[in-house]
C-alpha cells in the first residue's frame, strides 16, 4: 500500500460508519471483478480506493474540486468533476454504477437519474446509498447543535424507499433494499461530526465536513487521529449496539436497481 494512501486507510480502519457503508455497498455490488464500474460521491476517496482494490475497471466522480482532488490523491486516475446533471461518459459505458451520498446534494436528481440510464448498459445495475432520516429527538438535537441539512450541503433531507422507487421508476427497477445505521450509529455520527467541525474550526464544504489528507497533515502530524484511535474501541462497540435493535428505523437506505 502506498504511503500516500496510509492516512485514508488508517481513518477507515477506525471508522465503523464507513466500514458499514462499504460493507453494504459491496454486498449489493456482488462480484464486479470483470465489470466496468463508476462510483459517484465517495467524499474523501477511501471507498473509491477500496472498491478498486477488489478488481474491475473503475472511474470515480464527485461534485467539488476539493473532493475530486482528494479522490485523485488516492486512486490517481479516471477521476472526474461533475455538476449533478451531465457526465463525460459515453452511452452504455458501465455495467454498474454506485451513487454514494450524492443525490441529496443536488437539485437535479431526476435529470441525474436519466443521465445514469444513458451511461449504464442494458440490464446494468445502479446502487444508490442515501440518507433515510426520520423526525425525532436525535434529529432535533442535531439541528440544535448546528448539524442541519444545510450544514451538510443537503438540498433535501434524504429519501424513503417509496420516494426512491418513484425517482428511479422510469428507467430502473429496484431489486433489493436495505436500511442501516440505527440509533447508536447516529449518536456516534453526531459526536464524530461535531468533533470534525471543531477541529476544522467550523470549515465546511458544500458536502459538509470532509476529512482529507491535507486535514491530517495540518492537525499537528495527526495528533487528532491518535486521540480518535484511542477512542475507537468505545466508538466501535457502541455502534455495534445497533444489532440489538434491528426493528428500529435505519437512517441510511441502500438499494440495488436494474436498468429496464
Amino acid at each position: 500500500m502506498s504511503t500516500d494512501n496510509n492516512w485514508a486507510i488508517k481513518l477507515f480502519n477506525v471508522s465503523p460508519l464507513k466500514q458499514e457503508k462499504y460493507k453494504q455497498l459491496t454486498n449489493l455490488l456482488g462480484d464486479y471483478s470483470n465489470k466496468t464500474c463508476l462510483d459517484i460521491g465517495s467524499d474523501n476517496g477511501v471507498i473509491s480506493l477500496l472498491l478498486r482494490k477488489n478488481g474491475g475497471k473503475w472511474s470515480s466522480a464527485d461534485l467539488l474540486p476539493e473532493t475530486v482532488e482528494s479522490i485523485k490523491s488516492l486512486v490517481k486516475e479516471d477521476v472526474y468533476q461533475i455538476d449533478g446533471l451531465i457526465t463525460p461518459f459515453g452511452d452504455k459505458t458501465f455495467d454498474s454504477v454506485a451513487i454514494v451520498d450524492f443525490l441529496e446534494h443536488i437539485k437535479t436528481d431526476k435529470e441525474f437519474i436519466s443521465e445514469m440510464a444513458r451511461i449504464i448498459k442494458r440490464e446494468g445495475e445502479l446502487i444508490v446509498n442515501v440518507p433515510n432520516p426520520k423526525e425525532g429527538f436525535i434529529r432535533k438535537i442535531r439541528y440544535m447543535i448546528g448539524q442541519t441539512d444545510e450544514a451538510h450541503g443537503h438540498v433535501r433531507a434524504g429519501y424513503n424507499l417509496r420516494e426512491l422507487k418513484k425517482l428511479l421508476s422510469t428507467n430502473f427497477e429496484i431489486k433489493e433494499s436495505q436500511s442501516y445505521s440505527r440509533i447508536f450509529s447516529i449518536l456516534i455520527d453526531t459526536f464524530i461530526t461535531g468533533a470534525i467541525y471543531f477541529l476544522k474550526k467550523g470549515a465546511k464544504t458544500k458536502k459538509g465536513a470532509i476529512v482529507t489528507g491535507k486535514d491530517i497533515k495540518s492537525s499537528g502530524g495527526g495528533s487528532a487521529f491518535k486521540i480518535y484511535k484511542i477512542l475507537y474501541p468505545f466508538i466501535n462497540g457502541f455502534s455495534k449496539l445497533d444489532k440489538l435493535v434491528p426493528f428500529l428505523h435505519g437512517n441510511m437506505l441502500i438499494v440495488r436497481a436494474v436498468k429496464k
